[in-house]
């Protein structure tokens, strides 16, 4: 993989544009996204579905430097170490490449997180689809203008952009329900947004825990994937389960959805169960807000969870029952804090004044 530095530098092209700001939105999987079939482009071994989620959000500043002798990333304000930029140069590298920059000067990226960390969420997938999204106008600004062998890229090859710095990220580049497709390969395994979810559809967070987790997302996805009896299997269901959110998106049925989305879960945490060694992200108290969400649903309510590779427990609702559980799951579980989102937006460009009014 090409450094910052094996690019041939230059000067700013058009001074007018030098600085773009995006913000996007994290998203929930509902069907799991699990195992890697090529872990250098992060490819995955089935397709995944999600809810971007309004409430939570990374907004990211992108700017051409003269000044600056490599790539450099700020979060919240702090200077990252070259480790934890090894990614961020990756894909600005591949934007690089795409639009025939690699004379572009070296890029400062500032970007804050309102992905709360109570919430126990990455903020990865909002990361790098507010970083993306970023690029692209930066570099099209800069570079069309002069070139006319260079196209302009649309938001699934974008996604595939995306994907190369954080799997979940391909699927903020599109709001709503949005698929992550298995493909063929790079080119085709892209997001594709299947409903805009503007209906009677919300989720609530409950942040279990705060804690790190002692075993990565990475390594367990790469573990299971490698010991585990059940992951072979797991690849097969979740491709029913697939076929079954699908259908209650389409007739907007929260029941079907949640239903089959529980199922994926399990499922997906029981390769963990069957790993060698075994592991869970779980922990007793993930068991007992589930235990409630069932007492919740036989008084009537529609409500659902899912977990990720974590202990906290998102809960799928109707919007119109949403404060209802969450006055209820507040009450029953005092020490736990509880976030609500409803169906998020794409990312957009942000206005200059937008951002200084937030970042000085």
């Amino acid at each position: 993989m090409a450094s910052s530095a094996d690019f041939k530098r230059n000067t700013v092209v058009n001074n007018n544009i030098n600085s773009v700001a995006a913000r996007a939105h994290t998203n929930i999987a509902l069907i799991k996204y699990w195992g890697k079939r090529d872990e250098k482009l992060y490819l995955p071994t089935s397709t995944s579905l999600s809810l971007t989620l309004d409430s939570l959000y990374t907004d990211t500043r992108v700017s051409f430097d003269n000044d600056l002798d490599k790539d450099v990333l700020y979060i919240n304000g702090e200077l990252q170490d070259e480790k934890s930029t090894e990614k961020v140069v990756k894909v600005i590298n591949l934007f690089r490449c795409r639009y025939v920059a690699d004379d572009s000067p070296y890029i400062r990226v500032e970007s804050y997180n309102h992905v709360p960390t109570a919430a126990g969420l990455a903020s990865s997938s909002s990361g790098f689809a507010a970083l993306s999204f970023a690029l692209r106008a930066l570099f099209e600004n800069q570079y069309l203008p002069e070139s006319d062998s260079i196209d302009l890229m649309n938001d699934t090859e974008l996604s595939a952009f995306a994907r190369q710095g954080s799997g979940s990220a391909t699927r903020s580049i599109f709001g709503g329900f949005v698929e992550w497709v298995y493909g063929t390969g790079s080119s085709d395994s892209v997001a594709v947004p299947i409903d805009d979810g503007d209906w009677d559809v919300a989720m609530i967070l409950a942040a279990v825990s705060t804690q790190r987790k002692k075993i990565s997302s990475t390594y367990g996805m790469k573990h299971t994937a490698e010991t585990s009896a059940f992951y072979p299997l797991w690849k097969q269901v979740s491709e029913e389960d697939l076929r079954v959110v699908r259908e209650g998106i389409a007739e907007r049925d929260i029941d079907k959805i949640g239903a089959a989305m529980e199922a994926n879960c399990m499922k997906f945490h029981a390769t963990m169960f069957a790993a060698n060694p075994p592991f869970t992200y779980l922990t007793a108290r993930s068991f007992e807000i589930i235990e409630y969400v069932h007492e919740l649903r036989d008084s009537g309510l529609s409500v659902y969870f899912t977990m990720d590779a974590g202990p906290n427990v998102k809960i799928l609702c109707r919007k119109s029952e949403r404060q209802e559980i969450h006055d209820k799951i507040a009450q029953r579980f005092a020490d736990i804090t509880l976030f609500d989102a409803a169906s998020g937006p794409a990312p957009h460009i942000m206005r200059d004044e937008t951002w200084d009014e937030l970042y000085g």
